[in-house]
């Protein structure tokens, strides 16, 4: 008779609960009130209005907390103790559906999604309403993580380093301002690239790049045999003074455009089609031959390409004296343009970031992930070609 009678009572509060607009939610919410009701009673050694010598303390009626689940927002009658505070295990252990709750809201940050869509985000969610203050608490959690990146230890030697700056608006003090980001992106001696530097910087100068650099080292890294960058004169000789021995080659897509903005036009697209066979020769040799050869036919009727392409000519060519290593990818910064568009991808959401802190933990959050897939998938130089080329060098010293 008594399971007869628990039986009936459960499906009325079944019955109950299906006529809710959200039944599960109601459910989580009578089961949350009953668990509090449980832990009260043990804890005070005695249930609600009971008199009994055992008891060890009083309640004090109730406060309303706010709770938000996956399944939605709760507010709960949380009951309050004369003597010391009560706040329920399920609320001050945070379990595993709140964990869930930010890490989707962390995943739409790093995804680029601006704070106000975040809002959104959690409105699908079933949640009610979510402060953008609140959202930047929870981004700010991944601090720790975004520190460690930033200032962990370097290898002694990265053979290649590809640099580069993309400039981002930045709201600094009461100004927005247009920020250089100085990248870094190096391959170990086992072949593998690395994200090895992410720094916003007022400007790109000499001191930045100097600084960037020093911090390199300071983390760990010593040896450095080929950079690969645009012609900015203040990275070149932050390069030169930084590296001493180091080899500088100068972006070949980057010296194209250079050289073609001194053409009109209507001959662009033929002699872009000529120039580009420099840097498809076998050899040095046979590189400088070419561009010789190019230069004596265009002398005249393109004098101000031909200056250009005969100034930069020996720095653009460096690749050639790394002849174990594929010239397409230490020839140009392309692979360093692509992930800059990924970056400025995720950026173009938020447009304009209230400052340097939340533009670093967006951008590097993103990096630390993308790093991830880059130390698990293929080697981007063969480890043996990396051994290989250093013994090269260790012959010509």
């Amino acid at each position: 008779m008594v399971y007869s009678n628990t039986n009936t009572n459960f499906e009325k509060m079944l019955l109950q609960f299906m006529s809710e607009d959200d039944p599960m939610l109601s459910m989580l919410k009578w089961l949350c009130e009953q668990l509090m009701e449980a832990e009260v009673t043990s804890r005070v050694n005695a249930a609600k209005s009971e008199r009994c010598p055992e008891r060890s303390g009083y309640r004090s009626g109730y406060r309303v907390r706010r709770f938000d689940t996956r399944m939605g927002t709760l507010y709960l009658f949380v009951p309050k103790l004369r003597n010391g505070g009560y706040i329920p295990f399920f609320v001050s252990e945070k379990k595993r559906s709140e964990v869930a709750l930010m890490n989707v809201i962390q995943e739409a940050y790093i995804n680029g999604v601006s704070t106000r869509k975040i809002e959104k985000l959690a409105k699908g969610l079933g949640i009610d309403s979510i402060s953008r203050s609140q959202v930047s608490q929870i981004t700010k959690e991944l601090n720790d993580q975004v520190a460690a990146f930033r200032e962990r230890p370097l290898q002694k030697t990265y053979p290649v380093l590809w640099v580069d700056a993309l400039y981002e608006k930045i709201r600094y003090g009461r100004h927005v301002k247009n920020m250089a980001v100085l990248v870094v992106i190096g391959i170990d001696e086992s072949g593998r690239r690395d994200i090895l530097a992410i720094e916003p910087m007022q400007e790109e100068s000499e001191s930045t790049y100097r600084e960037l650099f020093e911090n390199l080292k300071e983390r760990g890294l010593k040896d450095v045999w080929l950079v690969v960058s645009d012609a900015h004169k203040g990275l070149v000789k932050a390069i030169q003074a930084s590296f001493i021995g180091c080899s500088w080659q100068r972006c070949k897509v980057h010296f194209m455009r250079s050289i073609l903005a001194h053409l009109p036009a209507k001959g662009k697209a033929v002699f872009a089609e000529k120039l580009k066979q420099i840097w498809l020769q076998p050899d040095l040799e046979s590189a400088k031959h070419y561009a010789s050869m190019l230069m004596d036919t265009y002398e005249n009727q393109y004098p101000g390409a031909i200056e250009v392409l005969e100034s930069g000519l020996e720095d653009s060519l460096q690749f050639y004296n790394f002849e174990r290593m594929d010239s397409r990818k230490i020839s140009s910064t392309n692979m360093l343009e692509r992930l800059n568009r990924e970056i400025r991808r995720r950026t173009a959401v938020v447009g304009i970031f209230p400052s340097m802190d939340s533009y670093i933990r967006l951008v590097t959050t993103y990096l630390i992930e993308y790093g991830e897939d880059w130390s698990t998938g293929r080697c981007y130089i063969k480890r043996e070609i990396i051994e290989l080329t250093k013994a090269d060098r260790l012959k010509a010293a």
